[in-house]
């Protein structure tokens, strides 16, 4: 009977979850400790940092109703083992109640300001799923007869957007397509993002070739570096591979403007990169040099699929420094559906990298059915 390998990802998942859970747990813990503590030494020892620090815990890990129910239980068992002893109220019965009480009070004040921010976090990431909705929509599954599937996995975690894009659009010349990195993080990125999908959407309707589509993306880019000005007026710049998927004629044009080749993947698991006829510079960088875009065109027959990535895939590394290639791990399979594709490519670079990803990673596959 085969055993299955626990990647380094899922055992760190899973411990988080054991954690989580004995967190829950400890204020009881702490409650029943500090009792049997109580009861088994002389009486000049205190439980009263056991009966204290259970309100404290429970306040940042549970709710409201459950933090003051077990500052009432810290309460009643501070009182309780002070009651077995028989005497009435002194100034050490009286001094440890009322510091039970007191932090038991603090404890619900801090469980709601921790509410609160859980709320603020809770709108922030509504606002950031809705942003990535507008900017990176989920594309339909099929578009100009063909498969169509993207995906985006952010490194950091609880992100959802950054500085890689992919769009998508059927045109009178055919399907089109673009995926690109654009330096730099933040919303400075996040805006160039917006910048360079809205100018593609417009361009790949309006222009005859995709050569003159990546004239116009980089007339947008020059537009937006002055418009912001600063670091970005001289040092903005995106990667970028453009490609058109003609209808009927079973072949792929690509322009590559500094970014990984796509992959060709064929029915039989031959994998193949899709290179450009020359080197060219990102998009953003005309003023370092100029030379016209020249597509590169290539069959693509039907059962294959079209891969096109970030280097948040080429460059992602495992624990020794080695990076995956998507060449390599791909020789050999035979794709029947794009979305699965994906789903397998980014669990594997999950693996890979032990959960650690330093780069996000935009993925977009098209299968010729």
């Amino acid at each position: 009977m085969g055993s299955r390998t626990v990647a380094p990802g899922e055992a760190q998942e899973d411990g988080s979850a054991a954690v989580r859970t004995l967190a829950r747990f400890l204020p009881v813990l702490l409650i029943v400790a500090g009792v049997c503590y109580d009861f088994l030494t002389p009486r000049a020892f205190t439980a009263v940092p056991f009966f204290t620090a259970a309100p404290l815990i429970a306040a940042p890990l549970t709710s409201l109703r459950t933090t003051v129910l077990t500052g009432l239980a810290s309460f009643l068992a501070a009182y309780a083992v002070h009651a077995r002893f028989d005497f009435g109220p002194n100034v050490d019965t009286v001094t440890e109640v009322l510091t039970v009480v007191t932090v038991a009070a603090l404890a619900a004040g801090i469980n709601r300001i921790v509410r609160l921010g859980d709320q603020r976090l809770a709108s922030a990431r509504e606002i950031a799923e809705a942003a990535q909705r507008a900017v990176l929509p989920e594309p339909a599954e099929r578009i100009g007869g063909f498969e169509i599937a993207a995906r985006y996995e952010a490194a950091q975690e609880g992100a959802f957007i950054g500085g890689d894009l992919y769009a998508i659009q059927d045109t009178p010349y055919g399907v089109r397509l673009v995926v690109g990195d654009v330096r730099g993080k933040g919303m400075g990125a996040v805006a160039a993002v917006a910048v360079v999908i809205g100018a593609f959407r417009e361009a790949a309707e309006q222009e005859a070739t995709l050569e003159a589509v990546a004239g116009r993306l980089e007339r947008a880019l020059a537009r937006e570096g002055v418009r912001r000005g600063g670091l970005d007026a001289v040092e903005g710049f995106t990667t970028a591979v453009l490609a058109e998927l003609p209808r009927g004629d079973g072949t792929v044009r690509v322009v590559n403007r500094g970014h990984p080749p796509p992959l060709l993947l064929h029915g039989d698991g031959k994998v193949c990169p899709v290179r450009g006829p020359e080197a060219a510079l990102p998009l953003g960088m005309a003023e370092l040099g100029a030379w016209p875009d020249r597509a590169a065109e290539h069959a693509f027959p039907s059962g294959a699929t079209l891969l096109l990535h970030t280097d948040g895939l080429s460059e992602a590394r495992d624990a020794h420094g080695r990076f995956y290639d998507p060449e390599r791990r791909l020789a050999g399979r035979v794709v029947t559906a794009p979305g699965a594709l994906l789903a397998r490519l980014a669990a594997e670079v999950r693996r890979h990298t032990g959960g650690g990803m330093t780069d996000d990673m935009a993925l977009l596959a098209v299968r010729r059915p």
